[in-house]
């Protein structure tokens, strides 16, 4: 069967998809973790989203995988897009979850020159915990906070400015239109890090796309319903 590849996003890690272990009939399951991240937190971080791409796609090569679904979450959503760019004949089919076509998001809270100097500030363990409970509907008191907090807390300051210098150097609005794989945009309908608009912008651009809105959830709906995150991919890879 044609493996299912997931790439975590900013501060994450592959133990975030323990939920999504034998959810998908069989299909195996492959899991990253990039440079600078969860258990490769002691990698050296790269400084660009094309960069996280090139690696994901040769550490892949190196396995033995060639063809594969890919699912790509927050700033992993941007990598699997420039996957796609890269090499658009090994993805099969895409979902882009949570994630958007800009690095900087239009009305973003704060620049990204703000967000490395609060990092900074404050330290990378702080950090890790102030931003993992962004992701979740009920914050820091969701069940779910305290294992994906502890997967964020793996990153290092290092790791932390880099991603944030990748995705303020990073847009693929200019890649929509040729993204020709079937791919299926899921968004969490309380999400804080990407609005409806982002989400809109690559369900209505991608040529080949499809919809799914969680429900109740903010940015992590795979570690808030996983079962109903799960049935939704289910579905989609099975069509």
């Amino acid at each position: 069967m044609i493996p299912v590849v997931f790439v975590h996003g900013f501060m994450g890690g592959s133990k975030q998809w323990a939920a999504q272990q034998d959810a998908f009939e069989g299909a195996p399951m492959v899991t990253v973790d990039l440079p600078g991240f969860g258990d490769n937190a002691h990698l050296k971080p790269l400084s660009s989203i094309d960069a996280y791409a090139a690696w994901v796609l040769q550490e892949l090569k190196d396995q033995g995988i060639t063809r594969f679904h890919l699912v790509g979450h927050s700033m992993g959503g941007m990598i699997a897009q420039d996957m796609v760019a890269q090499a658009p004949n090994r993805v099969v089919q895409l979902v882009l979850y949570g994630t958007g076509a800009q690095g900087v998001l239009p009305g973003r809270f704060e620049t990204i020159e703000t967000s490395k100097q609060r990092a900074l500030a404050d330290g990378a363990t702080a950090t890790a915990r102030r931003i993992s409970a962004t992701w979740f509907l009920e914050r820091d008191k969701s069940l779910a906070y305290n294992a994906c907090a502890q997967i964020a807390e793996r990153s290092h300051i290092d790791a932390i400015l880099s991603g944030l210098d990748a995705m303020n150097q990073w847009n693929g609005t200019e890649n929509l239109p040729t993204l020709e794989a079937h791919t299926l945009v899921v968004w969490g309908d309380h999400d804080r890090t990407y609005p409806w608009s982002q989400t809109e912008q690559l369900w209505r651009t991608l040529p080949n796309a499809s919809l799914a809105v969680i429900p109740n959830c903010a940015h992590s709906p795979h570690m808030e319903k996983p079962e109903l995150f799960n049935t939704v991919l289910s579905d989609f890879f099975a069509a």
